[in-house]
């Protein structure tokens, strides 16, 4: 089925962040700060390695920028938060304090964003290969854990919106999937892993880098890499 390793991804993301919600109830708070920086600096490292892949700087540097621009205007990350803050609304006030809105922004930027999301939905529609979308299940598994042991539930209604994500793409793959050559999905890899790096920022230093709305800048190598 052509969806099977989009719904795996969706079950690893549900029963992780389930897991992490049980584990909760038994970690202190600072126990649970200290595993959010360190899941922080391991977000850090994915997005520094994959930001390596890139093979032309000037596409990096034009993609950010003007993806930056066109997600401003459409205002994003203002959705997204949006979104978030109706899904916490629909949900029992937590008892430690912790937003919804925040975990299900930031488990959604990390699990739609990156190579293995776009890479993997495009194997998993163009030739049924559903080994690269099945190996991330197992990351995004064990990342909900430790992200819903300390930013709650948010983190499970995340996987929804990843399920429509990739779905997405693994319906249209064979309508995108001649013009996504090594180049373009390098650069591709490059600007979604910056993005990555600033999601590790803000669960760091609790920042406020407004990820999403840079969002259209992964698309964008696609049309540079054939003008340049």
């Amino acid at each position: 089925m052509i969806l099977t390793g989009v719904i795996i991804n969706l079950a690893a993301i549900v029963l992780g962040s389930a897991a992490g919600l049980l584990l909760k109830k038994g970690i202190p708070d600072s126990m649970g700060e200290s595993v959010m920086k360190a899941m922080a600096l391991c977000v850090l490292y994915i997005g520094i390695s994959g930001s390596l892949d890139g093979e032309n700087i000037l596409i990096a540097i034009i993609s950010m920028a003007v993806g930056t621009i066109i997600g401003e205007a459409l205002a994003l990350q203002q959705r997204l938060e949006q979104l978030g803050n109706w899904i916490q609304s629909k949900c029992r006030p937590s008892a430690s304090g912790v937003s919804v809105a925040e975990g299900f922004v930031n488990a959604s930027l990390l699990f739609c964003i990156g190579a293995m999301a776009i890479v993997g939905s495009l194997q998993s529609g163009l030739s049924l290969d559903h080994g690269t979308l099945i190996a991330k299940s197992l990351i995004d598994g064990i990342s909900a854990i430790v992200l819903s042991s300390s930013l709650g539930i948010g983190v499970m209604f995340s996987g929804i919106l990843c399920f429509l994500y990739e779905g997405l793409i693994t319906v249209c793959a064979r309508f995108v999937g001649p013009y996504l050559t090594t180049s373009v999905i390098n650069e591709m890899t490059c600007v979604g892993s910056l993005l990555i790096i600033a999601v590790g920022i803000n669960m760091m230093f609790k920042s406020k880098i407004r990820v999403m709305n840079s969002i259209p800048a992964v698309i964008l190598p696609v049309l540079l890499c054939r003008i340049m």
